[in-house]
């Protein structure tokens, strides 16, 4: 079980450069969403706060959700690859946390993305973790990497 105080936990979704990650200066809790398909944000992301002794923790992504209902949240951070006056092009899982994060009241801060990626994953990328197959060979998939988060959801 999370052991936070109320509206104590800095959110992290996508993988973040080290510049980036050097910003968070949260205090107590920081949560990193796992990142699927690849899992990258929760390697990278979790390797940078240990390695200046801070213990992050790593849920899955769609695990956020509770982390809001029980108003744990205090700041949700997003890896950003574009942005513009209409919004901003994040890795994927950002759209939710956003939307999330308005409907709580919470600040979204926007953050340089470790790379830029393509649009579109592979099917490989989602059937498959680590060696393991999550569903039968020849399932149909729909792999977004990216997705744009419009400005009324950043804030």
């Amino acid at each position: 079980m999370l052991d936070f105080k109320k509206n104590s936990i800095c959110l992290i979704q996508g993988v973040l450069t080290n510049g980036s990650l050097a910003k968070i200066k949260a205090k107590d809790g920081i949560v990193i969403c796992e990142g699927r398909p690849s899992l990258r944000a929760g390697e990278h992301n979790s390797r940078f706060f240990l390695d200046k002794k801070r213990q992050p923790i790593i849920i899955c992504d769609n695990m956020a959700g509770y982390l809001f209902y029980k108003n744990l949240v205090k700041e949700v951070v997003l890896a950003c690859q574009y942005a513009d006056k209409t919004g901003a092009l994040c890795d994927t899982g950002a759209l939710i946390l956003a939307v999330l994060a308005k409907k709580h009241n919470i600040a979204v801060r926007l953050l340089e993305a470790e790379h830029k990626k393509h649009f579109l994953g592979t099917s490989k990328d989602l059937l498959g973790l680590k060696g393991m197959a999550t569903a039968p060979s020849g399932t149909n998939t729909y792999v977004p990497l990216v997705e744009w988060v419009p400005k009324k959801y950043l804030k």
